[in-house]
């Protein structure tokens, strides 16, 4: 059943993106990982012909708390259905004065302030070490950069995203701390899905 509905996207909605109504040929799909079960129902759909997989990264209706979402269940559904890119915007605070709120941010690094969430496919049977100096994927920022600067959206190409436990906020000595480090935006979802993302391309 999985064959017949693959896609070659994955888009993570985050904070305020619950319904993918951009897509056409709607389905929702239930999809069983070896991790439990993601934060919903996949929904199927396409989308200037191209077929795309949509998951609410907090559960429809934000109902799962930054540091509860099962990562790796919902990273593992999207690799089921053959997704090859993922697109995942969040919404972030910013760190730096050039940052303004309503712009847009493709991260180029980040740092990790996250604990106790489960990270990595490869915690038992074997060992991988998977490389994360440059963490996105420079073919699709690139794109994703040309086509806000044509529609005219504001948006800044690189930054360090600082990625919290949540679900509180940071302390005003915290932020000041990260953007010392020179950081640039801050949120509380990035770690462990980027790094999953990637491991995916070496699981076969």
């Amino acid at each position: 059943m999985i064959e017949d509905r693959r896609c070659r996207i994955g888009l993570i909605g985050g904070s305020g993106i619950y319904d993918p109504g951009l897509l056409k040929n709607v389905e929702k799909i239930k999809v069983y990982t070896p991790y439990g079960s993601p934060s919903s129902h996949i929904t199927i759909g396409e989308y200037s012909r191209i077929r795309i997989a949509f998951i609410p990264r907090h559960g429809e209706g934000h109902t799962i708390p930054p540091h509860a979402i099962n990562y790796r269940a919902n990273i593992w559904a999207l690799r089921e259905l053959g997704v090859e890119r993922v697109l995942a915007p969040s919404a972030v605070g910013s760190l730096q004065e050039e940052y303004k709120p309503g712009e847009l941010v493709l991260p180029d690094q980040y740092i990790d302030r996250t604990w106790g969430r489960a990270g990595t496919f490869y915690d038992g049977g074997q060992v991988a070490h998977v490389s994360m100096a440059d963490p996105f994927c420079p073919e699709l920022t690139d794109i994703v950069y040309d086509v806000a600067v044509s529609i005219g959206l504001p948006i800044h190409k690189g930054g360090t995203y600082v990625c919290i436990q949540g679900p509180r906020f940071s302390t005003r000595a915290e932020s000041k701390l990260y953007r010392s480090w020179g950081a640039h935006i801050i949120g509380m979802t990035l770690i462990p899905e980027v790094n999953l993302a990637r491991e995916t391309e070496t699981i076969r």
